[in-house]
């Protein structure tokens, strides 16, 4: 069986991931009051409003004007040329969007290459890592997120699920990239493409039925939202990291840090909500990500959904067992409850005895070379689980992935 590329695994988990949140927690609970201190963010200082009330103005006027005067299909076939950080924007685009992107893709001051050079260096060696946990911890815990599953069940990405973790997955690709946010690169694209789509859905979803009737909120994807799904990639990463005591050089994990404190950025989020550091962004995520994580009936659907699709891979090892085996250990028994993933008898102990002395091995701190030839052949056949879990999705990546502004809501509901 040939072995994925750092590409497909990246991009995989990065699909994953742009949908999701963080590990184990208690039931949700009223928001508290919001107090974490923008002395704390990447600008060092700010307003300190809350998050909750705080969304995109620019984009957001921006976008509900081009859909309710008809630009929209037209914006979108332009855009589909434009692909490259460094690309001019393509001929044709109305004036006040031109002027909005020409804004958008600037890089801020503080954006730093030479740490974006080692934030690639640490994506390169990471990566089976960082397709796991994205998809396991992340984008499987994103379900567990009320406003994030509500959001996502009813607006159009809700209606293909394949197509949507198809366009999601760009961002984990585009940002384990060596050129990321280069001129030959594609992040800072994808992140403006994804900004107006975020925009969008905050036009169209208050005009759903179905949305808000199950939705406690009037406008969704706030400040805040974003930031739980921005902790739901590195923070999450960086502590599943950490509990795994996986050695990472201090300069490599300030660089990874920097790379998706740039992605923030980019997405629209402002600076004073940024951490600066990994301690700031897990003090920050205890109190916008922690006390929000509960079921509902969408997530349990979208759970359900994802699992499916990672087990009708033609010609792959993995089952929907497997799958679920595989989120109960990244997410913890109360998680896998919520989303009611069965537990499996065979496959929940297993992976929680391989998974220590599989990254012990990784890292060199085993050695499996003198062990009984059944011992290592279960170890390369979990390696081998473990790959297929981060691809789980790649059949769907066979042409060319637009990011594009939706103009209605989900059509099943």
């Amino acid at each position: 069986m040939d072995r994925p590329s750092r590409r497909n695994v990246l991009m995989t988990g990065g699909a994953l991931g742009a949908l999701g949140a963080l590990g184990v927690a208690s039931p949700a609970q009223a928001s508290p009051r919001w107090t974490w201190s923008p002395e704390g963010s990447v600008a060092g200082a700010g307003r300190g409003a809350d998050p909750r009330w705080v969304w995109d103005p620019e984009a957001d006027a921006l976008v509900a004007s081009l859909i309710d005067r008809g630009d929209v299909p037209r914006v979108n076939e332009l855009l589909r040329t434009w692909t490259k950080n460094g690309q001019p924007l393509p001929d044709g685009l109305p004036t006040d969007l031109r002027d909005f992107m020409e804004r958008a893709r600037r890089l801020p001051p503080w954006a730093d290459p030479g740490k974006l050079a080692t934030a690639f260096e640490f994506n390169e060696k990471r990566g089976l890592y960082l397709g796991v946990t994205y998809g396991f911890a992340s984008g499987m815990m994103s379900t567990a997120i009320p406003k994030e599953a509500r959001a996502v069940y009813y607006s159009k990405g809700g209606a293909d699920m394949r197509d949507r973790i198809t366009k999601t997955a760009k961002l984990g690709y585009d940002i384990g990239s060596e050129k990321a946010f280069e001129p030959d690169g594609e992040m800072i694209v994808t992140c403006v493409k994804t900004r107006l789509v975020h925009a969008a859905v905050r036009h169209l979803l208050p005009k759903s039925p179905y949305w808000t009737k199950a939705a406690d909120e009037k406008i969704p994807i706030s400040q805040a939202d974003m930031m739980v799904t921005w902790h739901s990639l590195p923070t999450t990463v960086m502590q599943n990291l950490v509990r795994w005591k996986v050695p990472i050089p201090d300069a490599e994990s300030e660089a990874f840090l920097l790379s998706w404190q740039l992605a923030g950025h980019m997405l629209g989020i402002r600076d004073e909500y940024i951490p600066k550091s990994w301690a700031e962004a897990n003090s920050q995520a205890e109190q916008v990500l922690t006390p929000v994580l509960a079921p509902t009936p969408e997530g349990v659907k979208l759970a359900d959904i994802l699992l499916n699709l990672g087990s009708t891979i033609d010609g792959g090892i993995l089952t929907k067992p497997i799958l679920g085996s595989l989120t109960r250990f990244m997410l913890g028994d109360e998680i896998a409850g919520w989303l009611k993933i069965p537990r499996d008898p065979l496959w929940d102990p297993l992976i929680r005895t391989l998974w220590p002395p599989f990254v012990a091995v990784r890292e060199g701190l085993l050695d499996l070379t003198k062990a009984p030839k059944e011992l290592r052949q279960l170890y390369w056949a979990f390696d081998e689980i473990l790959r297929q879990g981060a691809l789980l999705y790649l059949s769907g990546f066979t042409t060319p992935i637009s990011i594009e502004i939706p103009q209605t809501n989900n059509p099943h509901y």
